[in-house]
């Protein structure tokens, strides 16, 4: 089933739980080489469900899937993937980098690796700390180090952000940043649509356990809208309407949002012009993942995810 280029591949993978718990349904997605791929959805959506799938960590109920051309969990493939599912776990009592020598030697991983993700990870001037005394969002960076003892190929990361604040958030985003600027390919899960928007090459958007669409970022936004700031603003919005449509014509903050291409913005000052309108702004912007994942999966009165 896997193909070049291709790093993780699943079809129509399903897990249920007794009868009537349906965690993961069809789920069909592509992950490929040197890529960050960013599965996005709320909380419950599945993702981790799908995760665990891909690591062999629980078995599918039906459908199929490789992860390096081998079934998931097959211990060809588990060499070369690191993972950080859900939050990490270490002795508390222990330093991070006596931590790691703990993990590097179930893992068969030389010493002197343990320096080198530390290093990558920034946690080199607090390596002979606790882990106790570490921050959230230290623990987490420890448990990316952990995932990258291996050099893997694939590293695969469970909302990464997770109960972070805003500056561990940033930190965090930009350590993934740099960890998939190279050959390494990224799978990374989230519900932070913010995130996935400034991490990811690629989408997969899941909600319900069922996979909903994948793309690039860029395709999933769209080709963006026109801003106009117009004087009489009512009769702006008549015209507008009449030019294009009432459906894609929107009312914000004192402005016209016009839902089209951005390239049509010189024809459209035209037509305002003539129909008498004083147009005083006109700039594109850009569809938002979080537009696109409102309308996909229908939330639009839930503001907890973004």
């Amino acid at each position: 089933m896997n193909s070049e280029g291709v790093l993780v591949e699943t079809r129509n993978l399903t897990k249920r739980y007794g009868s009537r718990i349906l965690a993961v349904d069809r789920v069909s997605l592509t992950v490929r080489r040197g890529e960050v791929y960013g599965f996005l959805g709320p909380n419950g959506a599945g993702k981790t469900t799908c995760m665990r799938m891909l690591l062999g960590l629980i078995r599918p109920t039906s459908g199929k899937a490789t992860v390096l051309g081998r079934s998931p969990g097959h211990p060809e493939s588990l060499v070369r993937v690191g993972a950080l599912v859900e939050s990490p776990a270490f002795y508390p009592y222990l330093s991070g980098m006596d931590n790691l020598r703990v993990v590097a030697r179930y893992a068969s991983v030389p010493k002197r690796r343990i320096e080198e993700v530390l290093r990558l990870v920034g946690l080199t001037h607090r390596a002979r700390d606790k882990f106790a005394t570490y921050s959230l969002g230290m623990k987490q960076r420890l448990g990316v180090a952990a995932a990258l003892l291996k050099d893997p190929e694939l590293l695969i990361l469970d909302e990464p952000t997770n109960g972070l604040d805003p500056a561990g958030m940033a930190d965090m985003r930009d350590l993934i940043r740099r960890l998939g600027s190279g050959e390494r390919t990224v799978l990374l899960s989230s519900h932070l649509l913010g995130e996935i928007e400034q991490i990811c090459d690629r989408v997969g958007i899941i909600s319900g356990g069922r996979l909903i669409a994948e793309s690039t970022v860029e395709k999933l936004r769209g080709k963006g809208a026109l801003l106009v700031g117009a004087k009489p603003l009512d009769h702006a919005r008549q015209s507008a309407e009449q030019l294009l449509g009432a459906e894609r014509v929107e009312v914000l903050n004192g402005t016209l949002r016009l839902n089209v291409d951005p390239v049509t913005a010189g024809r459209i000052n035209r037509e305002l012009v003539d129909a008498g309108v004083e147009v005083t702004e006109l700039r594109p912007v850009e569809g938002t993942l979080e537009e696109v994942f409102l309308e996909m999966t229908d939330q639009k009165g839930e503001s907890h995810v973004g």
